[in-house]
């Protein structure tokens, strides 16, 4: 058999040992989040979080086969059929769908089976971008083009808004980090991070002195520019949009989040101005992280997490029992171990033979990035707490199988790079 259709030669076995670190390592912190000392517990009680994620762990073994052994080009023929599926999950969900802490997200069939749409958009939005955007003809400073590939980003967005998941639907941003690889201006990306720090400011600064400020800088920078009134009209109209968009991020904060979304951006602020309600998770999480110190208390051994100190602890805050068993030597290997994976994927995107693999594995890279980022942060202080998992360490089976499939669908298309460059 020639090596570049041998599927077990080609395919990239460091992503797949890094994968399967962190799938296991996440399986023993859950039951290290769970575990009671002295119950005699069993890692292997299917009763247990433990239990159930080691199901959801042998079945990610026929995904992964499956995957491997449907035709490669198969994945870019059904992306918008894929992508479609999806959208009408989505919406199906909003119906139909069981509500859990506050959100209709799943599908629950039976007292153990349930599944979340929400984390399957992921992938099937990473196939369907790329999908677009290797058109041989698809260029971002065609206005058309930039937007029906934002379109198929705020379709899935907006549905996952609805329910309301505003943290997985956070996420769906990550995909302006693919489209700067593939030719978007990064003025975009300017603005937006312009935008960002202009509604931090918001919340730190009244909006008076804001407001002034514009028209400080407004005035200064119309002094300075060449005396055109073309000139003068281009910077008052962004000084009006700039205007514009502060006091609408005023209303945002006031008007359209929720009463809980905007305590949690206060808590970001001020961890101590609601230490025993919604600063609780964050400052119990901080407690636990530095409780363990630089080589933590030992496997099992938390204190913080066998009295349950903290809520969600084998979800969303997985991170913290790393800390509080393993310290700082433990967590800055998981963290060593996430940078690895990702520029490892980055480097699988750049060496495809097809526009479509490229994007694909940016998009992978992208979404792995973000949700690494973001977890950590939460469980530190650094960014509110949104509710959304650290991949392959938290609990859960829909989140393990979405990460999971979106990986394998890179490998696929990796292992069959040089029959794609011999089409």
């Amino acid at each position: 058999m020639r090596r570049d259709t041998n599927i077990t030669y080609n395919i990239d076995w460091l992503i797949l040992f890094i994968y399967s670190t962190l799938v296991i390592m996440g399986w023993l912190n859950i039951y290290a989040s769970v575990y009671e000392g002295g119950t005699g517990m069993n890692i292997f009680d299917f009763s247990l979080n433990s239990g159930k994620q080691l199901i959801w762990i042998a079945s990610t073994l026929i995904i992964f086969s499956i995957i491997m052994s449907i035709d490669f080009k198969f994945y870019e023929s059904v992306s918008y059929l894929i992508y479609g599926l999806i959208l009408f999950m989505l919406l199906f969900v909003l119906v139909f769908g069981t509500k859990v802490s506050g959100a209709r997200s799943w599908f629950e069939i039976g007292s153990f089976f349930k599944i979340q749409p929400s984390e399957f958009a992921k992938f099937a939005t990473a196939l369907a971008i790329a999908k677009y955007a290797s058109q041989p003809t698809f260029r971002f400073s065609n206005m058309s083009h930039l937007l029906t590939i934002f379109a198929l980003i705020l379709g899935p967005m907006l549905l996952i808004l609805l329910q309301p998941d505003a943290g997985t639907a956070l996420i769906f941003i990550s995909f302006i980090i693919v489209f700067y690889r593939e030719g978007l201006t990064p003025y975009v990306l300017i603005i937006g991070i312009f935008f960002v720090f202009l509604f931090i400011l918001t919340m730190f600064i009244d909006q008076l002195y804001i407001i002034l400020g514009i028209g400080l800088f407004t005035a200064i920078a119309i002094g300075f520019a060449e005396k055109t009134f073309k000139k003068a009209v281009g910077i008052l109209i962004i000084a009006v949009m700039t205007l514009g968009v502060t006091l609408s991020f005023d209303y945002f904060q006031t008007n359209i989040l929720k009463p809980h979304h905007q305590k949690r951006l206060m808590v970001l602020i001020n961890p101590n101005s609601d230490p025993l309600g919604d600063g609780w998770n964050v400052t119990q999480s901080k407690i636990a992280i530095g409780s363990g110190r630089i080589w933590g208390k030992g496997f099992l051994q938390g204190t913080q997490t066998k009295f349950d100190f903290v809520p969600e602890q084998s979800t969303d805050f997985i991170f913290c029992t790393l800390g509080e068993e393993l310290g700082w030597a433990g967590t800055s290997v998981v963290i060593i171990i996430f940078i690895v994976l990702i520029l490892r994927i980055i480097y699988i995107a750049e060496r495809q033979k097809s526009r479509f693999a490229r994007v694909y594995g940016y998009g992978v890279a992208s979404i792995l990035f973000f949700h690494f980022t973001i977890n950590i942060g939460m469980t530190i202080g650094l960014f509110p707490v949104i509710g959304i998992p650290l991949p392959f360490l938290s609990y859960g089976g829909s989140s393990l199988w979405g990460f999971s499939i979106l990986l394998f669908i890179l490998l696929k298309l990796d292992a069959h790079r040089m029959q794609i460059l011999n089409r």
